[in-house]
C-alpha cells in the first residue's frame, strides 16, 4: 500500500462543516459535523467526561480531508453499549493498562452506521492502518470501532480486525400506507393486543410530533427533566449536559422529532427520534408521570406512525429490548471491529467471540421465532 500520512485533529469542531460532512455523507445523522459538534460544544465529551475527541484524518491530494474516523480516547467503557468490562479486567489482572482505549464510534448512540467516513471510498484501508497505527505508537491496549454498518464491515475483516456480533430489535416498513396495514400483517390476537395498549395508553392524553422551529425552548426544558429521570434510573447519571438539546435544536432542527404527551396542554412524557435518509432513530424516553404502556406508545408506535408518514423504511428504537418482539420489532445482527496489538490478549478475546457468537446466533434464531406477524395459514 503507498504511504500516506493521517493527522489527529483536535476535536470535530476543528474541522470544517463542509469538509466533514463530505466524508459523512447524510444517511446517519449521528456522525454528522452538527451532532458531534454539539456533543463537544455542550461538553458532553471532552474535558473529564472521559471521551476525549481525537479524530484521525487522511488528507486527499487537494488537501481536504478524504477519509475520517470519529475517533475518542477513552477513559472508561460507558456510554457504548458493546460491553467490554470483562476484557478490561481480564487485562488489568494480567498486569496492562486497558485503559485509555481508543473508540471510533458516535458517543452514547447505539446506532448502526459508518466508522470511516470516506469522501474517497479508496482511502479506507489507509485510514484503518492509520487507526492502527495511533494505537500502536500511543501504546494503548486496543482500539474498537463500534456498531460498524454491515456495507464497511468487510474492510475491517480484511484488516484481520476482531469481529464481534450483537442483537437489537428494528421496525421494517414492508410497504405499509398506515399503522392499519402494519396491523394486518399480524397474528390476530396480537392485534388486538397492540390496539388494546395503544387505546389504554392515550386515554385523557394528546400526543403532539414537534420538528424544526415547533420545538420551542419549553419543549426542551420539558424533555431535559424527562431525560434526568430515566438518565439517572438507567446509568446513575446523564451522560448528555443541558445545552446539547437546544444545540441540538439549533443546529440539525429539521432531523429531530421530539413526540410529547400531554395532559391538559402540559407534557408528562416524551421521545427523542433522531430522522436519517432511510431509518427513524428512536433515542431518549422519560417521563414525570407513569402511564401503562406510554412508553410503548411514544417510542413505538408513534415511531411507526412518523416513519409510515415519511415513507423511511426502517426504525430503530435503541438497544436491547426483548419486548419490542411483541410490537413488531424484529432481531437483527449489530456489529463491532476491534484491534487488539498484543497476541496472547488478541488470542484470548478470539476464543471468546467464537464462543460468544455462537450463543449470540442461536438466541437470534430463537428470537425470531417469537415475532408476531402471520405464519401459514393463521389470521
Amino acid at each position: 500500500m503507498t504511504a500516506v500520512t493521517a493527522r489527529l485533529a483536535d476535536g470535530v469542531a476543528s474541522i470544517s462543516a463542509a469538509d466533514w460532512d463530505a466524508c459523512a455523507g447524510t444517511a446517519n445523522p449521528f456522525v454528522s459535523h452538527a451532532f458531534l459538534a454539539a456533543l463537544e460544544a455542550s461538553a458532553s465529551v471532552g474535558a473529564r467526561s472521559g471521551w476525549q475527541p481525537l479524530p484521525i484524518v487522511v488528507d486527499g491530494a487537494d488537501g481536504r480531508p478524504a477519509a475520517i474516523a470519529p475517533a475518542y480516547a477513552k477513559g472508561h467503557s460507558q456510554g457504548e453499549y458493546v460491553f467490554d468490562h470483562a476484557w478490561a479486567d481480564a487485562w488489568e489482572r494480567a498486569g496492562g493498562s486497558y485503559y485509555p482505549k481508543l473508540q471510533i464510534a458516535a458517543p452514547f448512540s447505539p446506532v448502526p452506521g459508518p466508522r470511516l467516513l470516506l469522501r474517497d471510498p479508496a482511502t479506507a484501508p489507509a485510514l484503518i492502518a492509520a487507526i492502527e497505527a495511533v494505537t500502536d505508537q500511543h501504546e494503548l491496549s486496543s482500539a474498537h470501532a463500534t456498531f460498524v454498518s454491515p456495507e464497511q464491515l468487510p474492510l475491517f475483516e480484511q484488516a484481520g480486525w476482531l469481529i464481534r456480533e450483537g442483537t437489537q430489535f428494528h421496525w421494517r416498513n414492508q410497504g405499509y400506507a398506515t399503522f392499519d396495514d402494519f396491523l394486518g400483517a399480524l397474528a390476530s390476537r396480537k392485534r388486538k393486543a397492540i390496539r388494546k395498549e395503544r387505546a389504554a395508553a392515550v386515554e385523557g392524553l394528546t400526543i403532539r410530533h414537534l420538528t424544526g422551529a415547533d420545538i420551542r425552548p419549553e419543549h426542551w426544558d420539558a424533555f431535559w427533566v424527562f431525560y434526568q429521570d430515566t438518565g439517572s434510573r438507567k446509568w446513575g447519571q446523564p451522560y448528555l449536559k443541558r445545552s446539547f438539546f437546544p444545540l441540538l435544536g439549533e443546529t440539525m432542527g429539521n432531523r429531530v422529532l421530539l413526540i410529547l404527551a400531554e395532559r391538559d396542554g402540559v407534557p408528562i412524557a416524551g421521545a427523542l427520534n433522531l430522522i436519517g435518509d432511510d431509518t427513524l432513530y428512536g433515542r431518549y424516553w422519560g417521563c414525570t408521570e407513569e402511564v401503562p404502556f406510554l412508553h410503548f406508545e411514544l417510542c413505538y408506535y408513534q415511531a411507526i406512525d412518523a416513519a409510515i408518514a415519511r415513507g423511511l423504511t426502517t426504525v430503530e428504537a435503541g438497544a436491547q429490548g426483548e419486548h419490542k418482539l411483541a410490537r413488531g420489532y424484529e432481531p437483527v445482527a449489530t456489529w463491532s471491529a476491534h484491534y487488539i496489538p498484543d497476541a496472547g490478549f488478541r488470542r484470548a478475546v478470539s476464543d471468546f467471540l467464537v464462543r460468544e457468537r455462537a450463543a449470540v446466533e442461536h438466541s437470534h434464531d430463537y428470537l425470531a421465532e417469537l415475532t408476531p406477524f402471520k405464519r401459514g395459514g393463521n389470521p
